[in-house]
């Protein structure tokens, strides 16, 4: 991996930043236009301007760094009387292990680590195996030579009732929780829009809460409100901190999977060359899963870090107290310093498959782990029960979902057997 490559100290003067696209219609043309502007460079963001990383050694180097932090409300001097009606404004006014720093932030993964054990994740393959059998018993039911759309169907659900084993969450509750996740990943959006997801977010976190405070049963929701009502040693979840953390929980382990599997489906229904070497066991599946992490990274750009004082960067840039960091971390997987000349190609099986899709340091995503557990079994199980699937419609007609924080499609229709009789 090459060192980022000196630039001059006086380009962002003379360089407008670059508008991301609301809509997110062409992630690799955007990833590769931010790039091409430098290691750093200041994009808009829906109306606020910051510093994207694009280059994956200066990028880790400061997600290293201790003087980069997370908490908007101590750290970012547009936070709060710039930011009120910024439609990303949950993702950095939130109070909870994603926002938190230093000590505050310890205190909170220790809090949740237990539940993301290599042991207790393991623990779960039984079930999510059921579920996708489940699943793919229904996807079978679509008439011979009819279409179905695999994200809906499979690439959705799974990661849903995974994530709801996982929490305690009832049956009727799921359709809400579902709306209100897309909803926060969802960047084409105006703030009364964003504001009024928001609302019905919390609404929804505080029913899960006050069901399971008056019906506890064995998930990780009823522990976190016993600990939170039984804790006296100020180490335990606040009231808000336990709400603030089942809406993390939930948020992070539904919408990052479902787009995670669906990219990898597209990717071997568009690669018939490396989808027949994991059939053939030339790649193994977990092969399939990290590189399509690197290759489509489920969540590409993250917002939001901050410098808690003047950060001087390669070629001279100055990243000043106060100022807003985003992590592009799509551009930095794909970025030819990481992944030289082949950076951009779908091949699982590449010897480095490094990636930064889960973050690093000290707020790497702790359900990654069972993110790729999902997927692995999701992938393994699809090809077993419909060998021959393929796409319904080109590839080109696959339509992204309209967020540069959320890497899918709208929907991704497919044949279970091509050349069946409609």
């Amino acid at each position: 991996m090459t060192a980022p490559a000196p630039e001059p100290a006086d380009r962002h003067a003379v360089q407008p930043p670059h508008v991301l696209d609301p809509a997110a219609r062409d992630r690799a043309a955007e990833d590769a236009a931010l790039r091409a502007r430098g290691s750093v460079t200041r994009v808009d963001v829906l109306g606020e301007e910051v510093w994207a990383i694009t280059d994956p050694v200066l990028l880790k180097r400061l997600l290293l760094d201790g003087r980069v932090s997370k908490d908007s409300r101590r750290h970012w001097d547009r936070f709060p009387e710039h930011t009120t009606d910024w439609p990303l404004v949950l993702w950095v006014a939130v109070e909870s292990m994603f926002t938190a720093y230093g000590p505050e932030h310890r205190r909170l993964r220790r809090l949740i680590a237990p539940v993301f054990t290599a042991r207790t994740v393991n623990a779960l393959a039984p079930d999510i195996e059921r579920f996708a059998r489940e699943l793919l018993d229904d996807l079978a039911t679509t008439p011979p030579g009819g279409t179905a759309d695999l994200r809906e169907r499979f690439a959705n659900p799974l990661p849903l009732r995974v994530i709801g084993r996982l929490m305690g969450l009832p049956e009727r509750m799921v359709p809400d929780f579902r709306r209100v996740v897309d909803g926060v990943f969802a960047t084409a959006v105006t703030a009364a829009e964003a504001a009024a997801n928001t609302r019905d977010l919390y609404r929804t976190v505080e029913e899960l809460i006050a069901l399971k405070r008056e019906r506890p049963g064995d998930d990780l929701t009823s522990r976190l409100i016993a600990a939170r009502d039984t804790e006296g040693d100020g180490q335990g979840l606040s009231e808000k901190e336990c709400g603030e953390m089942l809406l993390l929980i939930i948020s992070a382990g539904y919408e990052t999977t479902v787009n995670l599997i669906d990219q990898a489906v597209v990717a071997l229904l568009t690669h018939p060359g490396e989808r027949a070497a994991a059939r053939a066991g030339t790649v193994s599946w977990g092969d399939v899963v990290e590189e399509t992490l690197r290759w489509q990274a489920p969540v590409p750009l993250l917002p939001m870090r901050y410098a808690i004082e003047d950060i001087e960067l390669p070629g001279g840039t100055v990243v000043r107290r106060g100022q807003a960091i985003l992590a592009a971390y799509s551009a930095a997987n794909r970025h030819p310093g990481l992944h030289g000349p082949t950076a951009g190609e779908f091949d699982p099986a590449r010897a480095d498959k490094s990636h930064l899709s889960f973050g690093h340091g000290v707020h790497v995503c702790l359900g990654a782990p069972l993110a790729r557990l999902e997927a692995t079994i999701a992938l393994r199980l699809l090809d077993e029960r419909f060998p021959r699937l393929a796409l319904a419609v080109p590839p080109g007609d696959l339509v992204p979902l309209p967020s540069f924080l959320a890497n899918g499609h709208r929907s991704v229709p497919v044949v279970l057997e091509p050349g069946a009789p409609a």
